[in-house]
């Protein structure tokens, strides 16, 4: 996939309307092929962070097709957000596996580090915690993942020193 962040834009650095025309400008090369929603999706997400609602508007106007459509396909679909995520997205696993093996505990444990609660950011813009069904790293159990990071055999001992390499 397109690493759209690093390849056409510094786009911490662009303003909003340098970003709605940076996505338009994609936009009307998928306008008309078909199956390219989740496409552009993910293009917007890569530049604003998340999808709110007047992107997804703004998403559905310039692809001709209803909103309810933009938004079902945005709420379905786990990846996408409509909530500004922090600078990095900590997964804890509760696959069977890593819930047997002590997930809830890392869960609990991240809660009190982090200062908030599952699917919240914390206040400084530094972290998302969310939960995944299952990352598939089932013998590595419980694990976690940080972006695209995977930590194995964690337990809630080793958290502060799983995060201090993010901080």
């Amino acid at each position: 996939m397109l690493d759209v962040k690093n390849s056409l834009c510094n786009c911490e650095q662009e303003t909003d309307e340098q970003k709605y025309r940076q996505l338009a400008e994609l936009m009307d090369k998928y306008k008309n092929k078909e199956g390219s929603l989740i496409q552009v999706l993910h293009l917007a997400q890569a530049i604003f962070g998340y999808l709110s609602p007047g992107l997804q508007r703004f998403i559905a106007h310039g692809l001709e097709k209803p909103l309810a459509e933009v938004s079902g396909v945005v709420t379905f679909y786990s990846f996408f957000t409509t909530q500004p995520r922090g600078k990095h997205v900590i997964r804890v696993c509760l696959g069977t596996a890593c819930y047997v093996r002590g997930g809830k505990k890392i869960i609990s444990r991240l809660q009190e580090i982090l200062g908030v609660e599952v699917g919240a950011t914390t206040k400084d813009g530094l972290f998302t915690f969310e939960v995944a069904r299952c990352i598939g790293a089932c013998g590595l159990a419980p694990v976690i993942m940080i972006d695209d990071v995977v930590y194995k055999q964690v337990n809630p001992d080793k958290l502060e020193n799983i995060l201090a390499k993010y901080k």
